[in-house]
């Protein structure tokens, strides 16, 4: 009688594992040699080895990204504003819509995100003004994305320049400021939610398996 129960016990503890795996949020910091070779492997993939850090502003806050890299994760803050029409390159084929553009950037990055062990926090859209020097940026939209690493985040920046779908936020934005921040205090306990989640589906499947004595 508990042959069953046990199997479904450890079947869903080995969710959790892997979940964890997948979540990670702890790993080596990025030694200099490492960032070098994600730099130089990011200039390869987007086919620009003659780019260097002081020709190319990205590359250079991709540097600065590294610096004091701890290993842990971090969430990246963005602040956007939309073009009016968006801007792709001539002959592209694309429509001038800067909502389109930046929906298809977000359907090429999104399954990165997840393969790399981060997702978005949430997408807001700007609803007024409160505290607003006349000198400061106006933005349309705030996002957070979760990191699992710095490391996960170069390996994903590598991933896109590869793919090129970077061309759809380019033609979408006017202009965006991004950076990264830790929480002092984060309410977002995703590690015990997944738990809870887990638990409570191996005790609905196993009232459902016990109910119809298929275990």
């Amino acid at each position: 009688m508990l042959a069953g129960p046990l199997i479904l016990s450890i079947v869903f503890v080995l969710f959790y594992v892997a979940f964890l795996f997948w979540f990670g949020g702890k790993s080596r910091p990025l030694s200099q040699a490492e960032v070098d070779s994600l730099l130089a492997e990011m200039r390869r993939r987007a086919g620009k080895q003659e780019l260097t850090e002081e020709s190319s502003p990205l590359l250079k806050q991709f540097r600065e990204l590294t610096k004091n890299d701890d290993g842990r994760e971090y969430y990246m803050v963005n602040l956007l504003k939309f073009r009016k029409k968006a801007l792709y390159p001539a002959g592209s084929g694309y429509s001038d819509d800067p909502m389109a553009a930046n929906d298809r950037y977000s359907r090429a990055i999104v399954p990165l995100l997840f393969k790399h062990g981060g997702f978005p926090v949430f997408d807001s859209v700007v609803k007024g003004r409160f505290i607003h020097p006349d000198a400061a940026d106006d933005w349309d939209h705030v996002a957070m994305v979760r990191y699992r690493s710095r490391r996960d985040m170069m390996k994903m920046a590598i991933e896109i320049a590869g793919n090129g779908s970077d061309i759809h936020k380019w033609a979408a934005l006017e202009k965006t400021q991004v950076f990264p921040v830790r929480p002092l205090v984060n309410l977002m306990f995703t590690r015990a939610v997944v738990a809870v989640a887990l638990s409570l589906m191996a005790i609905v499947l196993h009232l459902f398996l016990s109910g119809f004595k298929l275990y």
